[in-house]
């Protein structure tokens, strides 16, 4: 009963790990006043991601590195959130990330069809990115407005009660 059935051994290269993403002095004091906020570090693991997020375009893995030394916790801790919440990216997206909502009630009133228009008109399937860089295209789990679906979210901004009319609309506004 006391033997051992798996010795875990060190790896037998070495482990590569990037350097950590340095930030000017402005963000260091924006970070200190959230961790200020937390008397668990931890706990300031999301806003940390965004202002990461902000900075460098997306949570790479540098900045995963920077996270994982300033609230002191392991890479994986702060990959299992990061990959948990879709907005926190973790590659490259466009300047604008449409976000269409593929939840039920969304789905019901068209949210397949708005995700197949967007797709055609920006030459993009879901996942991609225009080649500009400007647009990003994704389906995401319920954004919480139910009562105005089909709608789809562009960065942070809310659009709701969408047509194809009105995508074009949104979309050719945009700087």
């Amino acid at each position: 009963m006391g033997e051992v059935l798996v010795k875990i051994q060190p790896p037998d290269h070495p482990v590569h790990m990037p350097a950590p993403a340095t930030f000017s002095a402005e963000v260091e004091s924006e970070i200190d006043r959230h961790l200020a906020k937390y008397p668990v570090k931890r706990s300031a693991i999301l806003p940390l991601m965004f202002i990461v997020q902000r900075e460098r375009g997306y949570l790479d893995p540098p900045g995963v590195q920077y996270l994982a030394n300033r609230l002191q916790l392991r890479v994986t801790d702060i990959w299992e959130v990061a990959t948990f919440y879709s907005m926190i990216q973790t590659k490259p997206i466009g300047k604008y990330h449409i976000q269409v909502c593929k939840t039920l009630s969304c789905k019901l009133l068209g949210a397949n069809k708005i995700t197949k228009y967007c797709s055609d008109k920006l030459g993009i399937k879901v996942g991609e990115t225009t080649a500009d860089g400007r647009f990003s295209l994704s389906e995401v789990e319920c954004l919480g407005s139910c009562g105005t679906a089909p709608m789809f979210q562009i960065n942070f901004a809310y659009h709701e009660n969408l047509t194809n009319e009105k995508v074009d609309q949104i979309l050719n506004s945009l700087p």
